[in-house]
């Protein structure tokens, strides 16, 4: 079927004269009226009489008609639903996150995003940076958020959105609790460590080895950063552990920093999307609401390097 001459026939039909309908779509009536003709033949029916000045439709008209106008409904409402995908008002956004960012960062701003645009359906999972990586490149996620690593797979662009750092803790009432020590003061403690694998694991033995001193004693191995805190602020062990995971704990007196001289170990988060690929409207709106986010926090954390209280 010819949808131009059925959208003429529509018009005309509609508006009750082929004359307004050519008005309308600023078409001469006789093309209006070549198209209506032809659509007749096409279908094999009569559609128009003529009446008086105007028309009226048969009851193939009739039928017609009521078919047709639900057929332009839908491409309006199609129209609309492409300019609002567009426009970034409504479409999904799937993020692949590691656990850093996924509990401590990210439901803050998916929250406050779905404030603004509640059309738009965000979804999160977390994972470790592989499986992250791995959904992103197979399309089961549109960003991938990642905490420390500055390493990303082939196929992947990484922006950095923050530098978090990892410091070393230990219980508030510790012996330690707020002091300035060297690096083998601290690695004579026990650790509480996390699973192997772990990048924060790494990152200290990886010092140990830089530095040329043993690795630390593990005292307790947990696989998630919650429970280790809470190891911490049991009483045992010491830990590195992220200052976004734990600056809370030191301002409540939990636990207590332990400065070590000479050391400073950065925990970079950053954003990943697919090479070679132009965001979604959504996900390019969530990446420039997070990279505000990150100005906002960056201006809260000013003149704040994490030693209040027993951090010394």
């Amino acid at each position: 079927m010819n949808l131009h001459a059925l959208k003429l026939f529509y018009e005309a039909a509609s508006r009750g004269s082929v004359t307004r309908a050519a008005e309308a779509l600023h078409i001469s009536q006789p093309a209006v009226t070549a198209q209506i003709r032809n659509l007749e033949q096409e279908l094999g029916v009569a559609l128009l009489a003529s009446q008086g000045r105007g028309i009226r439709l048969t009851e193939a008209g009739e039928m017609l008609h009521d078919c047709a106008a639900k057929l332009f409904a839908l491409e309006q409402e199609m129209d609309a639903r492409i300019a609002d995908y567009r426009q970034g008002v409504q479409g999904k956004l799937r993020i692949a996150a590691t656990y850093l960012p996924a509990n401590h960062l990210l439901p803050g701003w998916m929250a406050a995003f779905k404030q603004l645009h509640e059309r738009i359906e965000l979804t999160l999972t977390t994972a470790n940076s592989r499986s992250a990586y791995e959904k992103l490149l197979h399309y089961e996620a549109d960003l991938a958020v990642i905490g420390g690593s500055k390493e990303a797979p082939e196929g992947v662009t990484r922006e950095e959105l923050l530098e978090d750092e990892l410091w070393f803790v230990v219980p508030a009432g510790h012996r330690l609790a707020g002091a300035l020590v060297s690096l083998a003061e601290m690695m004579k403690e026990p650790f509480i460590v996390r699973e192997e694998g772990s990048s924060t694991r790494e990152k200290l033995l990886a010092l140990c080895r830089l530095h040329n001193l043993a690795p630390p004693r593990v005292g307790l191995q947990f696989n998630g950063p919650n429970e280790t805190i809470r190891a911490v602020m049991a009483g045992y062990g010491a830990n590195l552990l992220s200052a976004l995971e734990v600056s809370e704990y030191i301002r409540q007196g939990a636990v207590a920093r332990v400065q070590v001289d000479g050391v400073r170990l950065a925990n970079p988060i950053a954003v990943c999307r697919r090479s070679g690929e132009e965001l979604s409207p959504s996900a390019g709106q969530f990446l420039a609401f997070a990279k505000e986010q990150m100005l906002s926090l960056d201006a809260g954390n000013d003149g704040n390097d994490g030693n209040d209280g027993n951090a010394g």
